[in-house]
């Protein structure tokens, strides 16, 4: 399975140079917290919704409404964007799979890419196959091969993350992915 997968990326997806595996893998990692969170779990608390979402939660009036409710978190933060214009859909399409794919338009896409029904199904996205597949889809969907050409590490992030998010740890493990992949 991994062997295919590995095959799929190099052909289909085109990651197939040592910069752009180091890239690649340098933001799956800090995406799926080291290859082990497939699907985001939103449950934060009240102080933490300020600092992750200060867009959505700018005082704890508002954030103790959605204290530890990801559901409801998924919805405000998600809801009314990127596809997501049902009642639900934010909590339906949030983050899955090695580069936590959001939204119901990113989910259409790769629906359309790769011919398997994610949007009836978007948990696909979260097993192994589906977080493989949709994390290269979305790498190359964006163009990031020519960025990670370029080893652009910030552009790459923000294209992923809408921002810098954990740019620090990003830059570490892509530090670590150049390491492991010379020697």
């Amino acid at each position: 399975p991994l062997e295919n997968s590995i095959t799929t990326l190099q052909s289909q997806f085109l990651i197939n140079n040592r910069l752009r595996w180091c890239h690649f893998f340098a933001q799956t990692a800090h995406e799926s917290a080291d290859f082990t969170v497939f699907i985001e779990n939103l449950n934060y608390s009240s102080a933490r919704l300020l600092i992750v979402f200060p867009k959505y939660f700018p005082d704890f009036t508002v954030a103790n409404q959605y204290d530890r409710n990801p559901e409801k978190i998924a919805n405000k933060v998600y809801g009314n964007r990127m596809g997501n214009n049902a009642f639900g859909d934010g909590w339906k399409y949030r983050g899955r799979g090695l580069i936590q794919l959001t939204g119901k338009s990113n989910y259409e896409q790769l629906e359309k890419s790769i011919n398997k029904d994610v949007v009836n199904n978007p948990d696909y996205v979260a097993t192994y196959e589906g977080a493989i597949i949709s994390a290269a889809w979305f790498w190359y969907s964006k163009n990031l091969n020519t960025l990670a050409d370029k080893d652009d590490c910030l552009v790459i992030t923000k294209a992923i993350n809408g921002g810098v998010n954990g740019f620090t740890d990003r830059m570490a493990k892509l530090q670590k992915y150049k390491t492991i992949i010379n020697s």
